[in-house]
């Protein structure tokens, strides 16, 4: 290849490049589609031997590649000229987002991950309700409440800007640049981006239900309502209905989320282990949604104790059973009436209720008189935990009493345990086969290669070269073969990702030229 002949060549691959853009600037509904190719990762690798990149010489001429063929690193003009921007009108509403692009993708999971926090946080409001052990009174744990509050209003104040950028986030990104804003052009206008947010079924309202302050607004209000009037019983069942209300659709919510996420990348996280741990957390949070409803009304199971034993004792009024403080900060007495002492110095309902599950009828929640009166809040959290994690998993050995309520949440544990085991093997099967289906087929290949090569009877220094290479291969791709993924795709998108890939050798090798023509001429001049 001559000087000459160099620079005609770089030339025409200048001027493709600089037809591509003007295409994309006449037709961007071409451009969108194009970009969902670009978008998809896993190109080219750095680390290859010598020989793999004395190979890829030949991909640039039109030769089919594979991973080892590929261009190991892209020169910084060749990703400068793919991340120039479109300039806009620069206001706050004159740009919107690309759903796809890696900004946002990022941001979606690290929402996705908020999300279920949030499905950990909210079902901890349950353990802000205790038993006082000196008074057997119902009150709320102050401090306990001030923390689960301050944690669910971080996660909702992430909620909010979330919301923000997806009124912001084009479902159509015509023209979007490579750091995910989009130019308010007349092909893409942020207003009917944000209308078709507000109008959506799973839009802007389902999101803004969701973050909701209901579990604030019950446990520093309502139930302190509650317990001055001493209606301790309705306390649990207000508390666990508005729990629910809520808790579902953002179980709802969050699989949304992930869907969304899978539509517009194909998958969540994009590794096996993450998958893995996905399934793990999605059962840790179940386990712990039921160990907290087991913790709830199993306290109401207790507070039903010392009603019946209230009543059957003189001079008690059922409304001692609630504190006459309903926040407690541990700062002064539960109480302010006299009176109320003689039902806390009475020994028959602290022994009845409180000192063993079986001088009364717990059942299921048998457990939960040790939990109900207990000061540490750590163990208060991590007993329900425990017993959610057993019950999801050994499906049984649970005795229930003849209460409907009772029976229906076993029931319903028990079913959504047998589920959650079902896909978590499941998917832990279908990861670890992922997993080691590539480096069994890795191993089998190598075995492959070296009995012929035994029977070829072929010389050590062949044979080392020849496992070299294949390590080396399975070392930059993973076992990956590029060839075979793009031999079905068509022959003008399989032109333009050779050239995407080997622009950058052709122009190496060009300037390596260009160096060595001046280096001869220089000895020539010398000579």
């Amino acid at each position: 290849m001559t000087s000459s002949g160099n620079h005609e060549q770089e030339d025409h691959y200048d001027q493709e490049g600089e037809e591509e853009e003007e295409e994309e600037d006449d037709d961007n509904s071409d451009e969108y589609d194009e970009e969902d190719e670009e978008e998809l990762e896993g190109g080219g690798n750095s680390g290859e031997s010598a020989e793999t990149k004395t190979t890829s010489g030949g991909a640039a001429h039109g030769i089919c590649f594979d991973a080892s063929l590929l261009c190991g690193s892209q020169s910084q003009h060749g990703r400068g000229r793919r991340r120039r921007r479109r300039k806009g009108d620069g206001s706050l509403m004159g740009r919107f987002l690309d759903p796809r692009a890696s900004w946002v993708r990022e941001w979606n999971r690290v929402i996705l991950l908020v999300c279920t926090m949030g499905l950990f946080v909210d079902p901890l409001f349950f353990y802000v309700l205790s038993i006082s052990d000196t008074y057997l009174c119902l009150f709320i744990d102050g401090w306990f409440a001030i923390t689960m509050t301050v944690l669910r209003c971080m996660m909702d104040a992430l909620h909010v800007w979330n919301m923000w950028l997806q009124l912001k986030m084009a479902r159509h990104p015509y023209g979007a640049g490579r750091d995910g804003t989009v130019a308010g052009n007349n092909h893409g206008n942020g207003r009917p981006a944000a209308l078709r947010y507000l109008k959506a079924k799973k839009g802007f309202f389902f999101d803004f239900f969701v973050i909701l302050p209901l579990p604030q607004v019950v446990t520093w209000m309502v139930i302190p309502g509650l317990l001055k009037r001493g209606s301790t019983m309705s306390t649990m069942t207000v508390f666990l209905i508005m729990f629910l209300f809520q808790y579902l659709p953002k179980i709802y919510h969050c699989v949304c989320l992930m869907r969304r996420m899978q539509k517009h990348s194909g998958y969540v996280f994009g590794t096996i282990w993450w998958g893995i741990a996905l399934n793990m957390i999605a059962y840790s949070v179940a386990s712990n949604a039921a160990g907290a409803c087991w913790y709830l009304l199993g306290l109401q199971r207790t507070m039903k104790c010392l009603r019946e034993q209230c009543t059957h004792m003189d001079g008690c009024n059922p409304s001692f059973l609630a504190s006459q403080r309903p926040i407690y900060y541990g700062t002064s007495s539960l109480i302010k009436d006299r009176s109320r002492l003689i039902w806390a110095e009475n020994r028959k309902p602290r022994v009845t209720c409180l000192d063993s599950y079986d001088n009364y009828e717990y059942g299921a929640y048998k457990w939960v008189i040790y939990l109900v009166c207990n000061g540490s809040r750590f163990e208060k959290i991590l007993m329900p935990i425990f017993w959610g994690l057993m019950t999801l998993s050994t499906f049984g050995n649970l005795e229930s009493t003849a209460e409907w309520i009772e029976s229906v949440f076993v029931i319903v544990v028990l079913t959504t345990g047998l589920l959650l085991v079902t896909m978590l093997i499941g998917n832990i099967k279908v990861f670890l086969h992922a997993t080691t289906s590539k480096k069994q087929g890795m191993q089998s290949r190598m075995r492959n290669i070296e009995w012929w090569m035994s029977r070829r009877k072929l010389p050590p220094q062949l044979k080392q070269r020849v496992r070299n290479y294949e390590w080396q291969r399975w070392a930059a791709m993973r076992g990956v073969d590029e060839c075979e993924m793009i031999k079905n795709l068509p022959e003008g998108l399989r032109r333009e990702i050779k050239y995407y890939l080997c622009l950058d050798l052709v122009r190496q090798v060009i300037e390596e030229q260009h160096i060595h023509i001046a280096f001869e001429q220089t000895q020539w001049i010398g000579d």
